[in-house]
């Protein structure tokens, strides 16, 4: 895994924060405050008094925007692309999750005051809208009429984590169909009645992102690529006919 610190990219640093190390590419953040639900309900003023605390910041693929360990000082969103959060094992990382566009990363353990339990790392070139936590608190603290308009798109995104939790209810094939189904939404590349996933994933990771055992993952994987269900490739995943893979999350 690439740590994204590369030699030749300095600390950014909000001013009274510790310094996170990224890219040194950043830019202002308002542009992209309708890719984040909870955001997005904020009104041109309530965004022209927020603005100025968050920053937009790009990232390569396999930069990491934050590092397992680090403090948890910053608010981060996905503006743009995609990121994947891996947990370091004795043998191997664990992929735990997958998050693109609009998608907090890491707020459990800054709301906590923890330190992030997990790396969170680049799939593609992404910018990430980055909030100084204080800086957030500051800002919403001084003007109180923001506070409702933020509790809606919170409230969005209750209703966003409901569904991904009864993604993880049901029979086990079920949930890897909604897998499937869903990285088909979010990174697919469309192709008649079918689609082309450009993600290399393990069979222990799949297992891991459904909540089954390996074992199991292995067992689906193999009758999906034989009934050509879903054909694992060497960086990619091919589902010839979507509408065949939905059948399988219906009850």
């Amino acid at each position: 895994m690439k740590t994204g610190r590369r030699g030749h990219a300095p600390p950014v640093a909000f001013p009274g924060h510790r310094p996170f190390y990224a890219p040194p590419v950043s830019g202002p953040a308002l542009p992209h405050f309708d890719a984040v639900p909870l955001f997005r309900c904020l009104n041109a003023d309530e965004r022209e008094l927020l603005g100025p605390v968050c920053r937009a910041v790009a990232y390569e693929k396999g930069d990491e925007v934050f590092r397992e360990g680090d403090e948890a000082t910053d608010l981060c969103f996905v503006a743009i692309g995609r990121v994947k959060i891996v947990k370091a094992g004795p043998d191997r990382d664990v992929i735990l999750g997958l998050f693109g566009a609009g998608e907090p990363i890491g707020a459990v353990a800054l709301f906590e005051g923890k330190r992030f339990p997990a790396s969170a790392v680049a799939l593609e070139p992404s910018t990430i809208l980055r909030v100084p936590e204080r800086d957030f608190f500051a800002t919403i603290d001084a003007h109180p009429e923001m506070t409702r308009r933020l509790l809606q798109g919170l409230m969005l995104r209750q209703f966003e984590i409901s569904r991904r939790l009864a993604d993880l209810t049901g029979p086990v094939e079920k949930r890897i169909a909604r897998l499937f189904l869903m990285l088909a939404r979010r990174v697919g590349q469309r192709a008649g009645a079918g689609a082309t996933i450009p993600l290399a994933l393990s069979r222990q990771e799949i297992a891991d992102m459904t909540a089954t055992t390996v074992e199991t993952a292995i067992r689906v994987m193999s009758r999906w690529g034989k009934e050509n269900v879903v054909i694992t490739q060497p960086e990619a995943f091919t589902i010839p006919d979507l509408r065949a893979l939905e059948t399988l999350t219906e009850d």
